[in-house]
């Protein structure tokens, strides 16, 4: 879920701003400089944002009676590294805070921390990693996908147990109450969203594999 409009505190709201609304600065300066050395990448970059628009703005019944989306971030974080899907998150949220009521603007830093720096971070981390041990692409890109949506999920809990702890159990109850709302659809999205962001890589390799290939995606002349 996106945390809703008016629903952290105004202290919290603010300091997820400015720690979101910084690591944007950076990283909207990084994507530029990146743009400029390899100007062919926007059109995969565009790509990138809209499959993470299209997924992050699917707002489905959670059975625990919330609601939970995909996050779309994977993709992007496995083409492109964490700092792009930043400033993508970030447009993306704003976007939807806009035009579908999902989030709000004065959740947008929280939101964009949850799902636009920690879910990319990551993503890429995980997706590394597997480069690392030498674990086959699309594996890679399955984990990489699966982990960056659970771990939004987790941020996202952590900063509803840090805004509202538990009168009894403090932040590690609410922590644990609000991880719960979230898992039993969370879970299965996460694999849903792994297994489909490895067959739009897929079809991205088929198209033009020796793209991934410079972006390091993919090993050249190896196996997928």
């Amino acid at each position: 879920m996106h945390i809703m409009e008016g629903y952290l505190p105004a202290a919290h709201a603010a300091g997820w701003g400015l720690a979101s609304g910084s690591v944007l600065i950076y990283c909207t300066r990084s994507v530029g400089r990146t743009l400029c050395a390899r100007p062919q990448d926007k059109f995969l970059l565009a790509a990138s944002a809209a499959y993470m628009f299209t997924l992050s703005a699917l707002k489905l019944p959670s059975l625990t009676g919330s609601c939970s989306h995909p996050t779309g971030v994977g993709l992007g974080a496995v083409l492109f590294g964490w700092r792009p899907m930043v400033v993508v998150g970030a447009i993306v949220l704003l976007f939807q805070a806009l035009l579908l009521a999902h989030g709000g603007l004065t959740t947008l830093g929280a939101n964009l921390f949850a799902m636009g720096i920690a879910g990319a971070l990551v993503a890429r981390g995980v997706f590394c990693l597997s480069r690392r041990i030498r674990l086959p692409a699309a594996l890679g890109t399955f984990l990489a996908a699966a982990l960056g949506d659970l771990i939004t999920y987790v941020v996202t809990a952590g900063q509803l147990a840090w805004a509202f702890p538990d009168p009894e159990g403090g932040f590690a109850g609410s922590f644990i109450k609000f991880l719960g709302v979230f898992a039993v659809t969370q879970v299965p999205l996460a694999i849903a969203e792994g297994l489909l962001t490895v067959l739009v890589l897929n079809a991205l390799a088929a198209h033009d594999r020796r793209e991934l290939q410079e972006l390091g995606v993919l090993p050249a002349g190896g196996q997928q």
